[in-house]
């Protein structure tokens, strides 16, 4: 059963590689949660910006049925 060697091998370095891109993922997506994009606007800084807090509230537009 020679040849076991090297597959067993590869198979460790696939699975480190896999490894490793999933904590950059679990990193990066932890990142943009703890740090919210530039320009956007939660409803944190409407409260605290009064220039935003004089918009009117978002209102979802009714739909005519007729």
């Amino acid at each position: 059963m020679a040849g076991r060697g090297p597959q067993t091998f590869q198979k460790r370095q696939k699975e480190q590689a896999r490894k490793e891109k999933q904590e950059e993922k679990r990193a990066r997506r932890l990142q943009r949660k703890l740090e919210p994009a530039e320009g956007e606007n939660t409803l944190d800084d409407a409260n605290e910006d009064p220039d935003l807090a004089d918009l009117p509230s978002p209102v979802s537009p009714s739909v005519n049925t007729e």
